[in-house]
């Protein structure tokens, strides 16, 4: 069965196509068609006056559906995550585990092996292997400097459901990088305090990007810019940053993507209010702190990060989609997300002229309407 989607402004993740309708089967975008080249034969949904995008991709996420997955992986808080993620526009994300105990972290490998589902692109280890100058909201007895057989057998257990790792490159070493990116899992410098010429070494040695750019990592010294500097500097790293004006201000999002272009990427690091357990997250006005006032968590989600660097930024509407759609895609390798283009996974949103969201589509598939 076709089903055409008519009428609407398009953004295919390079341009705005217009005056045309997009054929959707079997989970895939078919083709782009004229508007009165439509099969006869198509189901039509027409989305007059409003605007078509890549579903979101979110490399960062703790909580969200009142759950927090670090604190007690289960199945329940899965599925609760994966709906509540869903209904904000975000098709693809990683599920973020914080520093935690060893058994914390294969409970939840064991979780997401036996419970798939096409939005969840796998696990992001935050940790263990940080700084602990740079803890941040991070337990700090379960921060350590990992051995060459704690890794590995990390990687067999979790075979290909991890997919990202941050680490403190000083802290973890050259050998330690070079395991992880055999196994093609992503390995971004964070919770860090390499001067500059350890992040440097950091990136020549297999990291790829920066987790959530100036946050918990050494500063940007006039003498020595440390971790920041190596990454502005470097021809392919990547960063991903926090688009709420709590994490970083806005001046210094508007430098960073001046400096960086298309290698800053936007992530929500959202967590939930939990008031019990390892990690303990309370709800302030714009953010979630520890009990002792740390910043420990954003309450974004990624279409209100996208609507920010537009609004407070001067970011274009396209490029702002991008860096949350097609610039993750891209550090992932997946060429079937954040694009549509024929062939591509049919993962869409469905915004008006003001960006507010009003459809969500996973694999062709509408999910629950957006409230």
């Amino acid at each position: 069965m076709i089903t055409a989607f008519k009428n609407a402004t398009i953004f295919n993740g390079e341009k705005e196509l217009k005056d045309c309708s997009m054929l959707v089967k079997d989970n895939t975008v078919l083709d782009f068609v004229s508007n009165n080249s439509i099969p006869s034969d198509a189901s039509i949904i027409d989305f007059s006056e409003k605007f078509i995008a890549p579903g979101l991709i979110d490399l960062q996420i703790y909580g969200a559906g009142g759950y927090l997955f670090s604190n007690k992986p289960s199945a329940e808080a899965l599925h609760s995550m994966t709906e509540a993620i869903i209904k904000t526009g975000t098709t693809g994300f990683m599920i973020t585990l914080a520093t935690n105990s060893v058994e914390v972290f294969s409970h939840a490998i064991q979780v997401v092996k036996k419970n798939p589902h096409p939005a969840i692109l796998g696990l992001h280890f935050e940790g263990p292997w940080l700084n602990p100058e740079k803890k941040g909201a991070h337990i700090e007895k379960y921060i350590k400097k990992p051995s060459i057989k704690e890794v590995q057998d990390l990687i067999n257990e979790a075979g290909d459901i991890l997919k990202m790792v941050t680490l403190a490159p000083e802290i973890a070493g050259d050998e330690i990088i070079r395991l992880l990116r055999t196994h093609n899992i992503i390995v971004s410098a964070g919770h860090s305090n390499a001067n500059f010429e350890e992040a440097v070494n950091g990136y020549h040695s297999g990291v790829q990007m920066a987790t959530h750019l100036f946050n918990a990592m050494s500063p940007m010294h006039h003498r020595n810019t440390g971790l920041p500097g190596a990454t502005f500097l470097s021809d392919h790293a990547m960063a991903s940053i926090i688009a709420d004006g709590v994490h970083v201000d806005f001046e210094t999002l508007k430098i960073s993507k001046k400096l960086m272009q298309d290698r800053l990427f936007l992530i929500t690091d959202a967590v939930e209010e939990v008031l019990e357990g390892a990690y303990v997250h309370v709800k302030q006005t714009d953010r979630y702190t520890l009990p002792d006032g740390t910043l420990s968590g954003s309450q974004l989600t990624l279409l209100q990060a996208v609507n920010n660097c537009i609004q407070y930024v001067g970011i274009t509407k396209i490029e702002a989609l991008r860096m949350a759609s097609s610039y993750p895609a891209r550090l992932l390798g997946d060429t079937n997300r954040g694009n549509l283009s024929p062939g591509s996974r049919a993962d869409f949103i469905v915004l008006d002229n003001k960006l507010t969201l009003h459809d969500v589509y996973l694999l062709g598939n509408h999910q629950k309407k957006v409230s």
